[in-house]
């Protein structure tokens, strides 16, 4: 089955085609370093990125068999950008629509890590986006929940459901954080961006490729991003 799948909720917007679990194509956009924070235009690059990994693929959406996209957590306008895109090129077909935690994808990106695994990705107000996972012989299981905390509490949980094993720390927030990370856990920590591993997209991909195969199909119009904390207008709403 013939997979297209993006991933708008972490720094760099990506895109892929995977079938079989093979990747037939996978395309990137990095975000613009100014000196300051990373800053994305998601809703200016997503749609030529499809169009690019299409042509790149010698494909057309017709030959997309499901889609798939990550959920969340991660930037709130590129998860609404991200999900409302696909809602919109399978509106009106029968064709699939899968939705993929963000922090679960990221995990599945690493192929050569066996143990612990933490994906790290910059939440901003001096927070993380972070889950625990270990992968034991190509499995990836899920060994905490989700959760959007100071990067220093994170490092306090994985301490103790690590033990004395060590763990790679995979994402953005390692641009600010990887000090810390480095001072709380010493040589158990690995870390990496992530530049050398397929793209999110291409795991998000891979992961509903799973997902269809157990015949785990999401309702399109209820699928909804995970965001974890309110967004900056909730939590200006006036009461």
């Amino acid at each position: 089955m013939l997979v297209l799948a993006i991933d708008t909720a972490t720094t760099t917007a990506s895109a892929a085609l995977v079938d079989g679990g093979n990747i037939v194509g996978e395309v990137r956009h990095e975000p613009a370093r100014n000196g300051g924070p990373l800053r994305s235009n998601h809703a200016a690059v997503l749609l030529p990125l499809i169009d690019q990994l299409l042509q790149e693929s010698g494909r057309n959406l017709r030959d997309v068999e499901a889609f798939a996209v990550t959920l969340g957590p991660g930037s709130f306008t590129g998860l609404r950008i991200g999900l409302s895109t696909v809602k919109g090129l399978v509106y009106g077909s029968d064709t699939p629509l899968i939705g993929v935690p963000t922090l679960h994808a990221v995990a599945a990106r690493v192929d050569d890590h066996e143990g612990f695994i933490c994906p790290f990705l910059d939440a901003r107000k001096k927070e993380v986006y972070a889950a625990l996972f270990r992968r034991d012989r190509g499995r990836l299981e899920r060994v905490s929940d989700d959760v959007v905390a100071p990067p220093a509490a994170v490092l306090d949980a994985a301490r103790t459901q690590i033990g004395s094993a060590r763990c790679l720390f995979i994402g953005d927030a390692l641009v600010a954080y990887e000090t810390l990370v480095k001072a709380g856990l010493g040589a158990q920590a690995l870390s990496t961006l992530g530049a050398g591993y397929s793209s999110t997209a291409a795991a998000v991909a891979r992961l509903a490729e799973d997902k269809i195969s157990r015949g785990d199909y999401d309702a399109v119009g209820p699928l909804a991003p995970i965001y974890l904390r309110p967004s900056e207008a909730e939590l200006k709403k006036p009461l």
